[in-house]
């Protein structure tokens, strides 16, 4: 794929890990680069296509979005869908993802306490639970994985960012489903993401 990997993120999981998940899968070697909000604000805010974070440098061109370089990846390395039903099996679950993602990160930051505390026991005891007990079916009924009954950028996505989510609620979002249990050590066991997750930095609050 490329011989100079750069990709620059802030000190916690986050958007940035999926990408660094696909990169590791691919033994892709990159320049992990870690910043705090000051740092991202002073120094590469202004130079990112628009203003936002993760950004993926690939032998100086510059990306951004972390869904979309990880589905350009996925393809390079044969793990996105064989056709266009497939990819949507992909997408699908990929969205729905995110969208628990975004209510996690939602109440996470936000930083009104009273607001904050209205919002964790729908999060934790509604939201969560509703889509996660369907994951959990899902990947039961696939074969142990999220799409097209076999490993998928999804999956490698879903573990990612399920990891992340276990900072944003602070407790194992896994650990009442078994079936997304194992879908997280078949993942950890890929070389490429097994030595990446060994060698990682723990994540470090962002003040966004």
């Amino acid at each position: 794929m490329t011989s100079k990997c750069r990709l620059t993120y802030f000190t916690l999981k986050g958007l940035g890990e999926p990408i660094r998940y696909m990169l590791s899968y691919r033994n892709i070697k990159f320049e992990d680069v870690r910043l705090d909000m000051e740092t991202w604000k002073a120094t590469v805010k202004h130079t990112a296509p628009f203003g936002k974070a993760p950004v993926l440098e690939i032998d100086g061109k510059v990306l951004t979005q972390s869904k979309a370089i990880c589905r350009y990846m996925a393809r390079e390395a044969g793990i996105a869908g064989k056709d266009t039903w497939e990819d949507l099996q992909i997408d699908m679950m990929i969205d729905t993802i995110e969208d628990v993602r975004t209510a996690a990160a939602d109440y996470k930051f936000e930083r009104d306490e009273k607001k904050k505390a209205e919002k964790k026991d729908p999060l934790y005891n509604e939201t969560i639970p509703f889509y996660f007990k369907k994951f959990e079916t899902i990947v039961s009924a696939s074969k142990g994985h999220l799409a097209n009954k076999k490993l998928t950028w999804a999956d490698i996505y879903f573990v990612a960012i399920s990891e992340h989510m276990c900072f944003l609620i602070d407790q194992d979002i896994l650990e009442p489903y078994p079936n997304l249990k194992a879908l997280k050590d078949t993942i950890h066991a890929i070389p490429g993401i097994k030595k990446y997750v060994e060698q990682r930095p723990a994540d470090i609050l962002v003040e966004f």
